[in-house]
């Protein structure tokens, strides 16, 4: 089961191409009194809590040629690979440390700013196995940053975690994730407990020390490796919740932040899970008008059809049987790109005459599964990593409770999204760190914030959130009426042009700019 609302612009773009479409440390976290609800002051501590032993502070990354990693081939040569060390626990630095994989390209102009850090997003996206593809939509801020990212602690080459064989993950894909019995509820809990208890043994002592907190000063002690004295970011989708905790917890070492795809940070669990109930909705009510169906009757025909399927799971060229889960997942996908529109619509047709071939490929590519039946393990540091961060576990009989409000709010895919706020941390190994993430940054320099319009998986109202919660005079917020998930880098000069400004050359847009379609 993967948590789409989410995943991150990295997963969903590479699940496209794939489709053929175009306990731990200490917590920088707030208690929330609700769903969105007023959150209580911070009595986290922003500053590092030690100063830093030599032998992390003074590393010299030995970067080399990059190998090729699970699923994608070695990069060109303008690409280095390395590996940084970091504290397993960051309440003793000085202890057991974990090796972090790093990717870099140096600046290919003269004039270098410094070090630029991507984090795509997801949380479990490896950015070291995803930049380079990513190279040619920011070849503007290569002329004066080394580009860097690299696979966050519990992610792909840096301990990446595997909570379950191949043969379980596809038997769990027949488990179904909107019960409608007692058996099936059952069921889909017991797989939740399952997985849990898989992670566990696979991380070890691992699974309570990738918060994201941890992450942040994962980054911070990068940013002093790396020899900046500033921190540059471009956080995308999860990438911004760990930017504006990276901001709260070094407010001063804050450079160029731009955050785009905002995750709304004053949500919590249940509050994102809504969200994202209407942000896909809104999204799939664009795509439905583009084809000339009115949103409401085109919404209740796909419903209709997801029905069908549950009683009745489609027959595919592949032998699987498609089951509403699955053909779910395959909706959602497409959602992510306007240009993927055409997709969806080949999809729903084909399935509509009772053939599921289409929408199983798109669910696959979401699913990271490849033509030999391979997993990826994104969705399992994503989960491993969410369920540390997140301290809601709403029990079955809440989640009943919420079910007709999500319902309401989609009719498509809010009982996925309302079942999945019980089911996906159910029964953890692990407590969780916060309600919601605390990014309040004062004197923090100015941090761009870029909200889209039409975003299905963190929709347009977390930016202006985003902005809030950072704090007066720090965020900035840039509006693109758009499709889609991200901004940056889509199509719309404004938005480049704007970021690149900020980036380049340190020009803060007026707060509130408005870029069109």
């Amino acid at each position: 089961m993967a948590r789409w609302g989410r995943w991150t612009a990295l997963v969903a773009a590479a699940a496209l191409l794939t489709a053929g479409c175009g306990g731990g440390s200490s917590g920088s976290g707030k208690e929330s009194t609700g769903t969105t609800g007023t959150a209580k002051p911070s009595t986290a501590d922003p500053a590092p809590r030690a100063v830093l032993p030599s032998s992390l502070t003074s590393q010299k990354p030995g970067w080399g040629h990059c190998k090729a990693t699970a699923g994608s081939v070695a990069p060109s040569s303008e690409w280095q690979c390395a590996t940084l060390k970091v504290p397993l626990d960051w309440a003793k630095p000085g202890g057991t440390t974990i090796p972090l994989a790093l990717i870099r390209a140096k600046a290919t102009g003269s004039d270098r700013i410094g070090s630029l850090l991507f984090n795509f997003g997801g949380p479990g996206g490896s950015g070291v196995g995803y930049l380079p593809s990513y190279g040619a939509t920011v070849s503007a801020l290569r002329e004066h940053y080394d580009v860097v990212s690299w696979d966050p602690r519990g992610v792909g080459a840096s301990e990446g975690v595997r909570c379950r064989g191949d043969k379980a993950i596809q038997a769990a894909e027949d488990v179904d994730a909107t019960p409608d019995t007692r058996a099936e509820e059952k069921a889909y809990f017991q797989d939740a407990t399952d997985f849990g208890k898989g992670c566990a043994k696979a991380a070890g002592k691992l699974m309570a020390h990738v918060s994201t907190t941890d992450t942040a000063r994962d980054m911070d002690l990068m940013r002093q490796v790396l020899g900046d004295r500033k921190m540059h970011y471009f956080g995308i989708s999860y990438g911004t919740e760990l930017g504006g905790v990276y901001a709260h917890l070094f407010p001063k070492n804050v450079g160029r932040l731009v955050l785009d795809a905002v995750v709304d940070p004053s949500a919590d669990s249940v509050g994102h899970a809504l969200n994202q109930t209407r942000g896909f909705q809104r999204a799939l009510d664009d795509y439905l008008t583009s084809t000339g169906q009115d949103p409401k009757q085109g919404s209740r025909k796909i419903a209709d059809l997801l029905q069908r399927i549950d009683a009745k799971p489609l027959s595919t060229s592949s032998g699987r049987k498609l089951t509403q889960t699955l053909a779910l997942t395959g909706i959602v996908l497409p959602l992510y790109s306007k240009e993927s529109w055409p997709s969806l619509t080949s999809a729903l047709d084909s399935a509509r005459e009772g053939d599921g071939s289409e929408l199983l490929t798109l669910a696959d590519g979401y699913n990271d599964r490849d033509a030999s039946g391979h997993y990826g393990t994104t969705t399992h540091s994503q989960r491993v990593i969410s369920c540390l961060d997140d301290k809601q576990r709403p029990t079955p009989e809440q989640t009943r409770k919420l079910l007709p409000e999500f319902e309401k709010t989609s009719p498509v895919f809010g009982d996925f999204m309302g079942w999945d706020t019980a089911g996906w941390c159910h029964d953890w190994p692990v407590a969780g760190e916060y309600d919601t993430p605390e990014v309040s940054a004062p004197g923090a320099a100015p941090i761009q914030v870029v909200g889209n319009t039409g975003d299905p998986a963190t929709p347009y109202e977390g930016a202006r959130k985003m902005v809030d919660e950072l704090g007066k005079g720090v965020g900035v917020e840039l509006t693109w009426k758009g499709e889609g998930h991200g901004a940056y880098g889509s199509g719309s000069d404004c938005v480049d042009s704007t970021v690149n400004a900020y980036l380049l050359k340190g020009t803060v847009p007026r707060d509130g700019k408005v870029c069109g379609s």
